[in-house]
């Protein structure tokens, strides 16, 4: 099984696949968060995007100033949904 970061490259490379965009990659003591802005080519392919999101322990959406985020949290510990 690939290691939790292993995970992550692989659900940003997807998440930037199908946005067309770089996702933020964010380590933290604990997980790994990766933050993709919601571009129209991101929502066109959002059945694909709720699969990558799905590999995460939980994901949600966010509404910031500028647009909406999708987001995902990889445990370190396991790197699997828990």
């Amino acid at each position: 099984m690939a290691d939790q970061s292993d995970a992550a490259q692989d659900a940003a490379a997807h998440l930037e696949t199908l946005g067309g965009t770089r996702p933020r990659v964010i380590p933290g003591p604990g997980d790994i968060r990766i933050e993709a802005d919601v571009t129209p080519r991101l929502a066109d392919n959002w059945p694909e995007v709720l699969e990558v999101l799905n590999v995460g322990a939980d994901f949600g959406l966010t509404l910031t100033d500028t647009g909406q985020v999708a987001w995902l949290r990889i445990p370190r510990e396991t790197g699997t949904r828990s």
